[in-house]
């Protein structure tokens, strides 16, 4: 049977894929900030020179929503195991983030 998923089951199974490869020693701050640089950097080609109207199509085309799809959870995966080695609750941080944005920029 599955695990349902949440944020703690996937960064679990990031912590083992990493440590079963025995690649924790690069899973630094700073490495890891760097592959989600590039990660989203990857994600941002693939809108590039679309149109905004083709960019709102982009996941129409098979292929193409595959390759965002992919990109995205590169970029996600990098992020969560940032999170996890510098010990950030992700969904917290983002809860009091929308918090400060709603006191910063009041609905009209």
């Amino acid at each position: 049977m599955t695990e349902p998923l949440d944020v703690a089951t996937l960064q679990r199974r990031l912590a083992e894929f990493a440590a079963a490869r025995d690649w924790q020693p690069y899973h630094t701050p700073k490495n890891l900030v760097a592959a989600l640089s590039v990660e989203a950097s990857e994600l941002v080609e693939i809108f590039q020179w679309l149109t905004p109207e083709e960019s709102q199509r982009v996941m129409a085309d098979p292929g193409t929503a595959h390759r965002v799809t992919d990109e995205v959870a590169d970029v996600l995966a990098y992020l969560l195991q940032l999170c996890e080695v510098l010990g950030i609750d992700p969904l917290a941080a983002l809860d009091a983030k929308i918090d400060r944005n709603e006191r910063r920029f009041p609905a009209p």
